[in-house]
């Protein structure tokens, strides 16, 4: 389940979905979530997913981690 995913957390349900009846989820969704923000929502799946979508805000996040940045200290 983690193989190329990037240095997260990852909450998923178990295969007989105990979240789902405790939560009472109804759609499907998939969500990107960083510092306690939601980062990615996903539609209503299954009909509702562009992983595609999910996979270029990845490439986008993978690439500014490894991008150096410029950080200015103002003394």
């Amino acid at each position: 389940m983690r193989e190329g995913a990037p240095d997260c957390p990852l909450a998923v349900d178990t295969m007989d979905n105990a979240s789902s009846a405790a939560y009472g989820a109804y759609f499907e969704r998939l969500y990107i979530i960083q510092e306690e923000k939601v980062m990615y929502q996903g539609g209503r799946g299954p009909e509702g997913y562009k992983i595609s979508e999910l996979r270029s805000w990845l490439d986008q996040y993978k690439t500014r981690l490894q991008s150096p940045s410029t950080v200015v200290i103002q003394v």
